[in-house]
């Protein structure tokens, strides 16, 4: 009989916005040109941040409702994510995200696998 896999979705309890924020700043850090990459850490500082325009945001080459990415203006946010070792913000322009950060599996990067047609 094969081992049992422990692998519990969400194992850190993050709540749907904690959750939206880090999968939508794992898209940004996928770019190296908005990114600043530590090879020694892991760690991808996001040098800057979208912000909303009209009812959505463009995050990379998606485009999202404004509400979904909310969380990155909310200290708050950044606040239990760091906490958890998942990233930091930095000052109010750039956040890092950890290598457990980028790693972390939220269940909602499927919602970013095909670019958007905005």
């Amino acid at each position: 009989m094969p081992p049992q896999q422990n692998k519990k979705k969400n194992p850190m309890k993050l709540n749907k916005l904690q959750l939206r924020t880090l999968v939508l700043a794992q898209v940004l850090a996928r770019d190296p040109e908005t990114t600043r990459a530590d090879e020694a850490t892991g760690e991808v500082t996001l040098l800057r941040l979208p912000h909303a325009h009209g009812n959505h945001v463009h995050v990379g080459e998606f485009t999202v409702a404004a509400r979904d990415a909310s969380g990155f203006s909310n200290p708050a946010v950044w606040v239990a994510l760091e906490r958890r070792g998942l990233g930091r913000a930095d000052d109010v322009l750039t956040v890092t995200l950890t290598k457990e950060g980028l790693e972390y599996d939220t269940g909602l990067g499927e919602r970013f696998l095909k670019p958007s047609d905005h």
